[in-house]
């Protein structure tokens, strides 16, 4: 028989590359058959192919390089996708899981190695601080279920990133005091480097991304950039002792509003952190593990129970009772418990700075039987925290489905995009993904309508080339698109009769830049197209890139809510609203700003809304005056005939020249006869007249409807 071993292990980067993409392939299909997550299949093939396993590959530089490339990613999606309203609402929970989280795993290792195994106090200290931090390992399981905005989630999140700050900050304290170099201006001196790297990061980033994303629109450029910011903050956060993964993570909050969780950005950053830099990293991790120490005897078998237990334990109690406190179903607190549970290169590099320190009768802080326990450990908290995650994502997955009755309100959602200038279409694709719902999977259609002259057949391959390119913006963001090339004697009838042959529910159009370079405002093309058309139409003009919005202001006319439309134009903005997590505030009359405020609260609770009260349309100007550049303005408007249209829309073409100019508005023409009323079981009119005069409408629309 052939002997293979001077083979092993391969140095050849194409091979050890190659070794590696195997594993990130067949990895999930070998563990989904055996029903196990697919973050410990991973970290399994990392030991049987590490040094302690079939000795495939040693953990080169190549693993040290895309392994903190890979837990930076972790630590910087965790933050990005985490839903800072809803942080916002419970930061006294976070407060509490975040301490709860690092002060009881802490004491619970600290006792355990000092009255269990007796080490020094410098030692247990240490393994304290190691256990009362975490690494989001089993985060990925979160996106695979689609459950990033969930409490449970976020408050994972933010704790791990406060409990791990506290275990930095206690790191930073031992190694001062074995050094002899602590004191009040230790503290000072650490206190004010960190909040001065904070203040930095939130002062740079931001306008320095505004400047970018409005500049720059192509897709290679904005994602090298973000990693760049990425890369930039984790640098300069190891630059002042405070680790990496605090300054990745850092960035990620600070990056979030500007990177929508539907666009086809985020698809890339995910997409590419998911394949390989994340899979490397776990990968790297089970290098590291040798079970055979677990049978070596000796100490290491004690201190993998003790840390092991003590650790694991603490996380449990931390968890449990902060979803006790915050009164969340038990579910969630098996969500808390699982993300707050692993420990993998976090826990390495606080061992790794142990090693160097010395306890003061000269003993090592770190021996083998700790180190060799920490790296057992790590394979033990990763398998628990991965099967608990999966199964916590499941139980939440059932529970959302049998209470979200109210969550998949019928809504027949078919957008049509019509489409000329590239270099505007691309932000009309982009606020459609921003108003669509994402769970009903409905392709949405981009159209080109050409002429029927002399030129057409040239307009046609154009028109071809141009809505190619949207398709796949469209699908860089996992949306499916329909398309067509029409060719038509009128452009507003051709997008007429495309609407009614793809059964659309709205339209979505771009406006004229410039709108004092038209004697008309609307322009014969537009008039055409809202008069002949009752369903909604959202007429957009987008002056920089969505993602740099600050804010939405929306002109409501008094008895928008009588219109059949009135919930569609409503449910869209504010899930543009709550993608883009900005600030949404409408200008109305009373009674209509009520039913508007009721809808938000009972459908989009974590959307920010602000009501201001605007009894006459005349008071557009006062409103034009709250509007700045990074604003957009939307009005809602009314055809003739309709029971909201009054005569002062007559002016809204002029208003809008003379004090909207040069501004990001959005004109929308609400839905005539979309949907029965009898079909809008959203908030009702609280009092008797609104109700008595609701009914009224109701009834005259429906007997006109069925005519």
């Amino acid at each position: 028989m052939p002997d293979f071993s001077h083979c092993f292990p391969i140095t050849d980067p194409t091979l050890i590359f190659f070794v590696v993409l195997l594993i990130i392939l067949f990895a999930p299909i070998i563990m989904g058959k055996l029903r196990i997550p697919h973050i410990i299949g991973m970290v399994l093939a990392g030991m049987l192919i590490g040094e302690h396993g079939l000795n495939v590959l040693t953990r080169d530089a190549s693993f040290e390089l895309f392994g903190k490339v890979g837990l930076y990613y972790i630590m910087f999606l965790a933050a990005l996708e985490m839903d800072m309203e809803g942080l916002k609402k419970s930061k006294k929970q976070m407060g509490i899981f975040g301490l709860l989280t690092f002060a009881v795993p802490a004491v619970l290792t600290y006792l355990a190695m000092r009255l269990g195994l007796h080490y020094p106090v410098t030692t247990s200290l240490l393994l304290g601080c190691l256990m009362a931090s975490n690494t989001l390992i089993a985060y990925p399981i979160v996106g695979r279920y689609g459950l990033q905005r969930k409490p449970s989630v976020s408050l994972s999140v933010g704790s791990s990133m406060l409990s791990l700050f506290i275990a930095l900050m206690g790191l930073a304290a031992i190694v001062a005091a074995s050094q002899d170099d602590i004191g009040i201006g230790f503290w000072v001196g650490f206190a004010a480097k960190t909040a001065l790297f904070c203040c930095v990061l939130a002062v740079v980033i931001p306008r320095l991304t505004r400047w970018f994303l409005r500049r720059y629109s192509d897709a290679v450029m904005q994602f090298i950039f973000v990693l760049g910011i990425l890369f930039m903050s984790a640098a300069l956060s190891d630059a002042i002792r405070l680790e990496g993964i605090f300054g990745a993570f850092l960035s990620g909050l600070i990056l979030n509003r500007y990177i929508p969780r539907l666009s086809p950005l985020m698809n890339r950053i995910e997409f590419i952190g998911n394949a390989l830099f994340i899979p490397y990293f776990l990968i790297g991790v089970g290098m590291l593990i040798n079970v055979r120490l677990l049978f070596a005897g000796g100490l290491t078998i004690w201190v993998v129970l003790g840390i092991t237990v003590a650790g694991t334990l603490g996380k449990a109690v931390a968890a449990y009772v902060s979803a006790f406190v915050s009164k969340l179903p038990i579910s969630s607190g098996n969500m808390m418990f699982g993300l707050t549970s692993a420990h993998a290169a976090g826990a390495i590099a606080m061992v790794m700075v142990g090693i160097r320190l010395t306890n003061p009768d000269g003993s090592p802080v770190i021996d083998d039987a700790i180190l060799n326990g920490v790296v057992i450990m790590i394979l033990f908290t990763c398998i628990i925290s991965t099967i608990v995650t999966e199964s916590a994502a499941q139980q939440i997955t059932f529970r959302d489905k049998e209470f979200a009755s109210d969550e998949h309100r019928k809504d027949e959602e078919k957008m049509l995009i019509p489409v000329k200038y590239p270099e505007y279409a691309d932000r009309l694709i982009h606020l459609a993904m921003l108003m669509r719902n994402e769970k009903l999977r409905t392709p949405m259609v981009g159209l080109n309508v050409v002429y029927d002259d002399a030129n057409a057949s040239y307009n046609q391959r154009e028109g071809r080339k141009l809505l190619d390119h949207l398709t796949g913006l469209a699908a860089s963001a996992d949306v499916a698109m329909q398309t067509q090339v029409r060719i038509a004697a009128n452009i507003a009838n051709g997008i007429k009769h495309a609407f009614k042959e793809f059964q659309a529910s709205e339209v979505i159009i771009g406006m004229h830049m410039h709108p004092n370079r038209s004697s008309k405002f609307w322009g014969d093309f537009h008039q055409s197209l809202f008069n002949g058309l009752n369903r909604q139409i959202v007429m957009a003009r987008i002056n920089q890139p969505l993602s740099t919005l600050r804010r939405i202001q929306v002109a409501v006319p008094s008895r928008a809510q009588y219109e059949p439309g009135f919930y569609r134009w409503l449910e869209r903005l504010c899930r543009m609203a709550g993608n883009l997590e900005c600030r949404i505030i409408f200008h109305g009359r009373g009674d209509t700003l009520a039913m508007i405020e009721a809808f938000v609260k009972s459908h989009h609770a974590d959307v920010r809304m602000e009501c201001i009260t605007m009894e006459h349309w005349n008071e557009l100007p006062r409103v034009a005056a709250t509007i700045a550049e990074d604003h957009m303005f939307v009005v809602v408007t009314a055809r003739k005939g309709t029971v909201s249209y009054k005569s002062a829309l007559e002016h809204l073409p002029f208003e809008i020249k003379q004090h909207f100019n040069g501004k990001n508005l959005m004109i929308i023409f609400p839905d005539q006869y979309g949907g029965s009323m009898d079909e809008m079981t959203f908030a009702q009119p609280q009092h008797t007249e609104e109700q008595s005069a609701y009914e009224l409408v109701r009834e005259w629309l429906h007997k006109k409807l069925h005519k």
